[in-house]
């Protein structure tokens, strides 16, 4: 059975005694109020991570990721982050290409796949994010964008290593918009990555990776987008950053 998981990407948000007061806030109340199996991943900026881990302390429930790392392991690379002082600040995950990585700061494919292969390495599970802009949605490209994304990042894996990683879905198009993919248009495209998996690797392992829908997920939407067969949770942007809004979110799972 594959792991649920409600990952919260804070995003270039909270000053450190924000960031506290939110962590501290989700935290009670996943503890106090959740009673699904759901993996919870609290995603801050960097600053926060040290200080978060402090209030998770040993939860088996809730679990601390960073929003980027560097594909080396150390040098002369300011401003930069590896995945070995991720790992000494207690962190477990990583988002790996997201889209505003991808169009902000460049980050190809390519890199993606070192940086993939990285964090494996040194034993973090890496959040991979692919998904289509509005133009390739309209123009039905969508399907052949998403798969040459996961093909070029993570086709060079092993069938040990590739079930390590979870991969998140984000149509651009809906992300930070207000606009949210149907149910039916989420489940269509986890399940064609789904698909690609099983036709690279096998059934079994396909079967076996969370795949998680990040677009403009509310409380109001969580139940039916987490229904569908092959969304196995959701990548939250905006709601992660209201406490009742995110916790309600976990909550879908119940």
């Amino acid at each position: 059975m594959r792991k649920k998981i409600v990952a919260g990407n804070w995003k270039m948000n909270c000053t450190l005694p924000e960031g506290k007061k939110l962590a501290s806030e989700v935290i009670h109340m996943v503890e106090d109020e959740v009673n699904n199996e759901a993996e919870v991943v609290l995603i801050p900026p960097f600053i926060h991570l040290t200080g978060i881990q402090s209030l998770i302390g040993s939860s088996n429930k809730i679990f601390l990721g960073a929003q980027n790392c560097h594909q080396n392991q150390s040098g002369a690379f300011t401003g930069e982050v590896s995945a070995s002082m991720l790992v000494s600040c207690g962190v477990t995950h990583v988002i790996l290409g997201h889209s505003e990585r991808r169009e902000y700061f460049g980050e190809t494919d390519e890199l993606l796949s070192e940086k993939v292969n990285f964090t494996l390495e040194n034993g973090l599970t890496p959040i991979f994010c692919c998904g289509e802009k509005l133009e390739v949605r309209e123009a039905r490209d969508h399907e052949s964008l998403v798969g040459t994304q996961v093909e070029k990042a993570l086709f060079d894996l092993s069938e040990d290593q590739i079930r390590k990683v979870v991969i998140a879905y984000e149509p651009v198009w809906a992300i930070g918009t207000g606009v949210t993919a149907s149910a039916e248009q989420a489940q269509e495209m986890h399940a064609f990555i789904r698909n690609q998996i099983a036709a690279k690797y096998s059934q079994d392992t396909a079967d076996s990776i969370p795949i998680l829908y990040g677009g403009s997920v509310k409380p109001d939407n969580a139940k039916e987008i987490f229904s569908q067969q092959d969304v196995d949770g959701g990548l939250i942007g905006g709601a992660s950053l209201k406490s009742r809004d995110f916790t309600n979110i976990v909550k879908a799972f119940d």
